[in-house]
């Protein structure tokens, strides 16, 4: 069941990764190759930490998702010019479901419960970062416009909190995994975003009665 999850999650995040190909242009081999990186790359840095031989080359079985991911953007998507929200559809349905499954990897390896949030919320990141980096697009992880990182954050905790409280099962996790999907997607659709790094008395403003003048801080 634990690895049916992951295979579903890499496909998503693969679809997410081809689609992000297809609008750049990219060849079908390139489409694979980066529906790879962002279905695989979490998972891999996730068991890199845990000092665990990646279960992506220990079981060829998850190469699967990201060459039908590739097959079926190249099939189905004539108009890649309007895929953007697709992505990020395909991106969140992703991020649900590894902020689950890699923390509870994480807690089945005995690690605690901040640590295995952490390395929830790096498989869930991780992929898409790469994606996007691989793009030279700027990563959804540091796009201030929306919620990317603290939906995985919600859903890894909460993954943590069922696992410590004896409760974790299939519909739990379904429906935590639903949740931070749909965090994700509402930020996107509300534009729901965390404050900037900077507060807004630190950051410039024009001088007063000039439009294009020398800049001056608060």
């Amino acid at each position: 069941m634990y690895i049916l999850i992951e295979l579903i999650g890499i496909f998503f995040f693969a679809v997410a990764g081809s689609l992000m190909a297809a609008r750049r242009g990219f060849d079908l081999l390139g489409s694979a190759f980066l529906g790879g990186v962002c279905g695989l790359g979490g998972g891999v840095v996730r068991d890199l930490i845990l000092s665990q031989s990646p279960a992506t080359f220990e079981h060829p079985v998850y190469f699967v998702p990201p060459v039908l991911a590739a097959l079926c953007v190249y099939a189905f998507t004539p108009a890649v010019q309007k895929l953007h929200r697709l992505v990020q559809l395909f991106d969140a349905a992703g991020l649900g479901l590894f902020c689950v499954t890699g923390t509870l990897k994480a807690l089945e390896n005995d690690f605690n419960p901040v640590t295995a949030v952490l390395l929830g919320v790096i498989t869930s990141v991780g992929g898409g970062l790469m994606r996007d980096v691989i793009s030279n697009v700027t990563p959804d992880l540091f796009n201030p416009r929306d919620i990317y990182a603290l939906a995985a954050m919600v859903g890894a905790a909460l993954t943590a909190v069922a696992w410590h409280l004896g409760v974790m099962n299939v519909p739990v996790g379904a429906g935590i995994a639903a949740l931070a999907f749909a965090i994700r997607v509402a930020s996107i659709r509300f534009s729901w975003s965390v404050p900037l790094a900077a507060g807004h008395w630190h950051r410039s403003h024009p001088a007063p009665g000039s439009n294009d003048g020398p800049q001056r801080h608060y």
